[in-house]
């Protein structure tokens, strides 16, 4: 196979993965790294080079939207990215020196969860009483609603920030956003309407991605021949799959994507566990 070949399959690959991921919520990192390394048998460091950068893209064309609309904490966003930011360094330096057999395991768990994360019911109320930590760090907020603005406050504002922090070190270690985790520590802990937690988390994951791609950069995992076709495609992919979720069922989409996810998880956990990366 020669490199335009291969290029060209790469972006139609990766522009099929920007799709779902944006249909779905869990982002191209979840497609992109599986697509590398089972069908192309690229080295997963390499592989997930590639998707921390991918994600900087995605996340930075989504989030401006985001808070153009006004539904993004970004002082919420700003706060959290302490951690995820920290951990996402610690995790980028722990794959460095972590056997890739390894890695691919904890990338089919993660999978998992994440799938699992996506058909959880979400919470959408919006609490009234918030932690004394939320009110001290002002970080209670609003956001519009066809009905009008909603007030919301938050609760646990340090069992969120420690999720964070986990987040983080996952993100850097496997190079996916690790939006589930963010989502269940806002949506979950801090108790934050669905709508919120999702757009903020977004908003961050391009900051923790970042974080974590210099530290692969240093160590030379970031191919240029791999990472821009990915990134090229995962954008493409994701402006489409924003557009298409106007018109298809998300939930029914998000179903069909988890079972798929689901077996790919089973397939990295059983190639990392027979030593086949």
């Amino acid at each position: 196979m020669n490199v335009l070949i291969f290029s060209l399959i790469l972006l139609a690959g990766a522009y099929v993965a920007g799709l779902l991921g944006a249909m779905t919520g869990l982002g191209g990192g979840v497609v992109v790294i599986p697509l590398l390394t089972l069908v192309f048998h690229v080295d997963i460091r390499y592989a997930i080079g590639a998707a921390l950068l991918a994600s900087i893209g995605n996340s930075s064309g989504a989030a401006s939207a985001y808070i153009k609309e006004g539904i993004t904490n970004v002082r919420l966003g700003m706060f959290l990215e302490i951690a995820t930011t920290a951990g996402a360094v610690g995790g980028a330096l722990i794959a460095v020196f972590t056997p890739t057999n390894t890695i691919a395991i904890l990338f089919g768990v993660v999978l998992i969860f994440s799938a699992l994360m996506t058909i959880r019911k979400k919470n959408e109320q919006a609490e009234q009483e918030g932690s004394r930590l939320s009110y001290v760090l002002k970080l209670n907020s609003s956001y519009p609603t066809k009905e009008g603005i909603v007030h919301y406050k938050l609760k646990n504002v340090g069992g969120g920030f420690s999720i964070m922090l986990l987040a983080g070190v996952l993100s850097g270690l496997l190079g996916i956003g690790s939006g589930a985790l963010k989502v269940l520590a806002m949506d979950g802990a801090m108790r934050i309407p669905f709508k919120v937690s999702t757009t903020t988390s977004n908003f961050m994951i391009g900051v923790t991605a970042a974080a974590s791609a210099v530290v692969y950069l240093q160590r030379g995992y970031i191919d240029p021949g791999i990472a821009f076709p990915v990134v090229l495609g995962v954008l493409g992919g994701a402006f489409t799959g924003a557009r298409l979720l106007t018109v298809l069922n998300p939930k029914t989409l998000r179903y069909i994507f988890c079972a798929a996810i689901s077996f790919v998880a089973m397939e990295m956990i059983y190639n990392g566990l027979h030593h086949q990366f």
